[in-house]
């Protein structure tokens, strides 16, 4: 009878240890929720707060917008929240990790909406907040270095810039062929990403050119593993942009990353916080930078020019010679992005005219007109964002190489995976 009563007590002391983690696990669920809910009302007010949602329906605001923005009551709602999770009481990993990552995200829900209201920052105070990070610092004489390096690389004679852009031009994609490019580039980037990972059999997407856009590509995640992919068709577009564009929105791009957490957290384990994608977010710096960091995963080494070379330039009806030059020139190029961010800088600090950021992209970043154009309206709607671009992807570099990823190609696509299956936070790849 002893022995019976000693086990009773055993089991009713273990049921009651383990209420609490139970409690715990349906508070961080509640919290992601009202998250959620959270979010999708900033929405009713700012049209590009949300980038993606495939969660309930049963938590879209069912209430219409009021008249005025409602600032206060929606940073008591950020405050609330975050106080909320900092209180949870579960200490597994699991809950932290969801909590810790929620948290971050409502930071840059309170600068967001600071900004919505008209009480901006600067450049890199608002970066922080909205992505958890701030981008170096380069002066002019390190983008001078750079471009030093591309006046050995380019031919002819004149201005670098007018050098290179005469380079490129021989790699412009005639508009006739640009489906037929572009299908072709996106289905190698698929069949590539396809034999590493195991994607949904019903995903899919639809491509769409499109115009008026302050962006070269973009993707519309639409949830249950489909997507939108537009190409904006304003600017010339050169063989490159083919490549670049249908990995970094397609695979193992924006596509890929959204069907990933969506398949991994949302539906294998109900993190309904997932299926919140809020553009202004430390998220976009791990989706920016990965989407831009996966063109070399899918074309590592060479594998880019020769493509180009062999599949795309005869397809687009163009001449192969100078591709290696071209490609060369893009990759120095490349390091010139940042400047981009002093752009950014200057506009937000009111430190630089739109006439001086055109001139700086232009010298700088060897943009033509209308490409400086276009890069200025963009900092002008989305202001610190374009540090995702290029910091972002150095830190998911930073971040695959730590965990082993240089080991091997199979080893750098493993870790990859792993990055884009799950809610990692930016101080993770800062370490």
């Amino acid at each position: 009878m002893r022995t019976l009563l000693l086990i009773v007590a055993i089991c009713l002391i273990a049921a009651c240890s383990r209420q609490p983690a139970k409690q715990s696990t349906t508070n961080i669920n509640a919290l992601a929720q009202q998250y959620v809910r959270l979010g999708l009302t900033i929405s009713l007010y700012d049209a590009d707060f949300v980038d993606a949602y495939y969660g309930p329906g049963s938590l879209k605001p069912a209430a219409k917008p009021a008249a005025v923005f409602p600032k206060d009551s929606l940073l008591n709602a950020v405050h609330e929240l975050t106080a909320a999770l900092q209180a949870l009481h579960d200490t597994s990993d699991t809950v932290a990790q969801r909590a810790a990552w929620i948290a971050a995200q409502l930071k840059a829900f309170e600068r967001r909406i600071k900004i919505y209201a008209g009480d901006t920052a600067g450049f890199d105070e608002e970066a922080k907040d909205l992505y958890g990070v701030t981008a170096p610092v380069y002066d002019s004489l390190h983008y001078r270095e750079i471009i030093a390096k591309l006046d050995h690389l380019l031919p002819g004679s004149g201005s670098i810039n007018d050098r290179f852009q005469e380079l490129a031009n021989r790699f412009i994609i005639p508009k006739d062929k640009l489906d037929t490019v572009f299908k072709t580039a996106i289905a190698a980037c698929r069949e590539r990403t396809l034999q590493h990972y195991d994607l949904p059999k019903e995903e899919s997407f639809i491509l769409e050119y499109v115009t008026n856009k302050p962006w070269s590509g973009y993707n519309w995640y639409k949830g249950n593993y489909k997507s939108v992919i537009q190409i904006n068709t304003d600017l010339q577009i050169f063989i490159d942009r083919a490549i670049d564009v249908g990995s970094h929105e397609s695979y193992p791009g924006h596509h890929v990353y959204n069907m990933l957490l969506e398949k991994n957290l949302y539906r294998e384990k109900g993190w309904v916080e997932i299926s919140l994608y809020p553009l202004f977010s430390p998220q976009s710096l791990i989706a920016e930078g990965s989407a831009n960091y996966g063109i070399d995963v899918a074309f590592p080494g060479q594998e880019k020019v020769a493509f180009a070379r062999q599949t795309l330039l005869p397809l687009a009806g163009l001449d192969t010679t100078g591709i290696s030059r071209y490609f060369a020139a893009l990759e120095l190029k490349g390091a010139l992005n940042y400047a981009r961010n002093e752009v950014g800088r200057g506009l937000l600090g009111n430190t630089m005219s739109e006439a001086q950021a055109m001139q700086w992209l232009k010298d700088y970043c060897l943009m033509n007109d209308e490409t400086a154009r276009k890069s200025v309206d963009f900092i002008r709607r989305n202001r610190s964002y374009v540090i995702n671009y290029n910091y972002g992807k150095d830190l998911v570099a930073q971040y695959i190489s730590a965990k082993g990823g240089d080991v091997s190609p199979d080893k750098k696509w493993q870790v990859f995976g792993a990055l884009l299956s799950n809610e990692i936070l930016t101080t993770e790849l800062l370490q």
